[in-house]
């Protein structure tokens, strides 16, 4: 199939440099200390991750879906990326999906049915495992 590429880096000491983290064939997202670790308005490494993992989940949904029999419309991912302390480092224990469908032919059993499969089954989410990935799945009836 090929391979996706992106690259990133970083400029300076920890306390005052700036980093960058570019996808291919995006726009450049900086980033730095205050907007990683101090609550400072801006993106970071874990909203990438969101981002790639919400992107992934909803299209392997379409897919899932449709093989259930069911139409979708629009699918709405958000992830919530946790990013803890862990003695001299960090690491994401935990990252939150939730998700918004708007789909018609199957009720909320089957449609929770696929989205919990999908879950476990799209590329990102298997890169991610070392992280518990929870999922609130709602259909709204198309």
């Amino acid at each position: 199939m090929g391979y996706a590429k992106a690259s990133g880096g970083w400029d300076g000491n920890i306390k005052t440099g700036k980093g960058t983290m570019k996808p291919d064939n995006g726009p450049e997202v900086p980033f730095s200390l205050a907007t990683r670790f101090e609550g400072v308005k801006g993106s970071n490494p874990e909203e990438m991750i969101g981002a790639a993992l919400s992107g992934c989940f909803s299209m392997a949904l379409s897919v899932g879906l449709e093989k259930a029999g069911m139409t979708p419309q629009s699918i709405r991912t958000t992830a919530k990326v946790h990013l803890e302390k862990e003695g001299e480092g960090f690491h994401i224990p935990k990252i939150e999906l939730s998700t918004e469908v708007k789909a018609t032919g199957g009720d909320q059993a089957k449609f929770k049915a696929v989205a919990e499969e999908t879950k476990k089954q799209c590329p990102v989410s298997k890169v991610l495992k070392a992280a518990e990935i929870t999922l609130e799945a709602k259909l709204v009836q198309g």
